[in-house]
């Protein structure tokens, strides 16, 4: 069994854990378009977006316990998790439209 706050701790973790993985391929593919390798670029760009769905299906695991009725703990901590997984997310935007522009100047 659990203690109180490490299972909240270990989605904080995972949303961190995400959120950075999806922020470190976005920024692979910006400097594979750079290269003009666009396969790779969109391989990245995928990975990032599988990275981001993973975090988002956290998020949204968490907003249906509380939506039930069931306590969520809501730390600082899964907070900053959050905004790790919302930075990721422009991140991952902003490649996709770097990338396109790579291909229209290339």
């Amino acid at each position: 069994m659990s203690k109180p706050g490490e299972e909240i701790m270990e989605v904080v973790m995972t949303l961190i854990m995400y959120g950075g993985d999806a922020r470190s391929s976005a920024m692979e593919a910006i400097a594979a378009a750079r290269n003009n390798d666009f396969e790779r670029a969109q391989k990245k760009l995928d990975g990032s977006v599988e990275a981001i769905n993973k975090a988002h299906e956290i998020q949204t695991e968490l907003l249906a316990k509380e939506a039930d009725g069931q306590k969520v703990e809501v730390t600082l901590l899964l907070v900053h998790a959050g905004d790790h997984v919302m930075n990721a997310m422009t991140y991952h935007d902003l490649a996709e439209e770097i990338t396109e522009l790579y291909k229209r100047i290339n």
